[in-house]
């Protein structure tokens, strides 16, 4: 008989992901969270029971709670759980129980884990292996961000916020480069680094690897196999001959070892994908996986929703929502803006994602914009903090360095503004992990004929 499974926190990513593969494996899920999220309106229609808000009956029958890192042990529904006797368990030490019996690849880094785990599901997909897979965003062709496949593999983004992606021991990890994050839960970079080596450490066989990331390079790994990736000249995995493509993205030789092994073309923009695109590489061969269905597999992948998604073009404006909220991401991101639209006005709107990240990576956060002729900065997106005394958005918009910046605390005010001043070849860029992506939209619906200004 199966059991009746209560998700507290359903609508993120991570949890919503979890609740689709247990339902898929014949589970018995429910789910609540605060507010609707396109992943919760996702399982909702495949018949997942949701709650909005949070109520004590919720749980009243369930064999099991698993809870978000997000939700507080105050929660009403964990109260009642823990009254009632039923077992909670929160996301890492669930996960370990979630891919037992699996070959688990598991994918972590500051940045590139989601994209790069896209890329290897949608490899071994197309490959027939049939994953069980879980990813933090939804891929265009798969179309949904998890699945309980029939296949031995089991391919999993490895988050490390509140130390989830401890409770992971894979046969094979993917590490994309180790940058402070997540200040609110790791206040220094040792302790950040130091999560990541333990990590590392539970690796039961091979760790593919960054050699282009000094950090992510230094980590012991043991008598695993080690393979790197990157475009340097030591790695065993490199691309070599970069250069644009007419679909959009890039073409690179691939090289392993000496031996090139042949071109590639990716539909997504920037270097950065290029090594995503490498990692991939490297880990859907070690699972045996022949260069020739990889790479045609590379080729047809649309990207991930929120990745340098292009949302559409109306009056030669071109309207694009990006998940970038950290320094190195905005680099990257704006650079693969630049490259794709070399001759085009390119409008930045930043919305700084919590107080302890706007602080911690203050002056560096001032020096990510350089490839943007405008930069609007919206007031901070809290997630799950409290306001910091002193910590604020225009603050960080007063030392940005750029030609044109501005604070706009409002998202609407910052749509009304974008429609008096873009014009033909203009870019429309929004950069958040909240919801100042409704900028995009909002611009991309008030844009009918005739609309569009010139710069002031």
């Amino acid at each position: 008989m199966s059991r009746k499974v209560h998700v507290v926190g359903v609508g993120g990513a991570g949890m919503s992901a979890i609740a689709r593969v247990l339902m898929e494996r014949g589970e018995q899920v429910s789910g609540s969270d605060l507010t609707v999220t396109e992943f919760s309106e996702a399982l909702a229609e495949l018949g997942v029971p949701i709650t909005i808000g949070h109520r004590a009956e919720a749980v009243a029958d369930a064999d099991l709670v698993l809870v978000s890192s997000a939700v507080p042990d105050s929660n009403v529904e964990l109260r009642a759980a823990r009254s009632n006797g039923i077992p909670i368990l929160r996301r890492p030490a669930f996960l370990s129980e979630l891919v037992e019996g699996y070959r688990t690849v598991a994918i972590g880094g500051t940045h590139g884990k989601t994209t790069t785990t896209a890329m290897i599901a949608w490899i071994l997909d197309r490959a027939g292996r049939q994953p069980s897979f879980i990813i933090g965003g939804i891929p265009k062709d798969l179309g949904t961000n998890s699945r309980h496949g029939s296949g031995v593999d089991f391919v999993i983004e490895a988050d490390e916020y509140d130390r989830a992606f401890l409770g992971l021991h894979p046969a094979i990890a993917v590490i994309t480069n180790v940058e402070h994050d997540h200040p609110d839960d790791f206040p220094t970079f040792e302790t950040y680094k130091a999560a990541f080596a333990t990590f590392v450490s539970g690796v039961q066989e091979t760790l593919i690897i960054n050699a282009d990331d000094p950090v992510a390079i230094s980590l012991p790994s043991q008598d695993l196999e080690r393979i790197t990736f990157g475009l340097g000249k030591t790695a065993d995995w490199r691309a070599v001959d970069i250069r644009s493509n007419d679909a959009g993205g890039l073409d690179f030789v691939a090289v392993r070892g000496e031996k090139t092994t042949g071109l590639v073309r990716l539909r997504t923009p920037g270097e950065h994908n290029v090594r995503n695109a490498l990692g991939a590489l490297a880990a859907t061969h070690t699972l045996q996986v022949d260069f020739a269905t990889a790479r045609a597999a590379l080729a047809d992948f649309h990207g991930v929703a929120r990745r340098f998604e292009i949302l559409g073009e109306r009056n030669g404006v071109t309207l694009i929502d990006d998940y970038a909220h950290h320094p190195s991401e905005i680099r990257a991101t704006l650079a693969a803006a630049r490259q794709r639209f070399d001759e085009a006005d390119i409008w930045a709107v930043f919305q700084p994602h919590t107080y302890s990240r706007t602080a911690a990576l203050f002056d560096e956060l001032a020096e990510s914009f350089g490839d943007a002729d405008h930069v609007i900065v919206t007031d901070i997106y809290p997630a799950r903090e409290e306001p910091i005394p002193g910590v604020s958005a225009s603050e960080l918009a007063k030392v940005i360095r750029g030609p044109d910046v501005r604070y706009i605390p409002e998202i609407e005010e910052a749509a009304k503004l974008l429609l008096t001043k873009v014009k033909p070849k203009s870019v429309v860029l929004t950069l958040s992990a909240g919801d100042a992506n409704r900028v995009v939209r909002l611009v991309y619906e008030g844009l009918s004929e005739g609309q569009g200004g010139s710069h002031a």
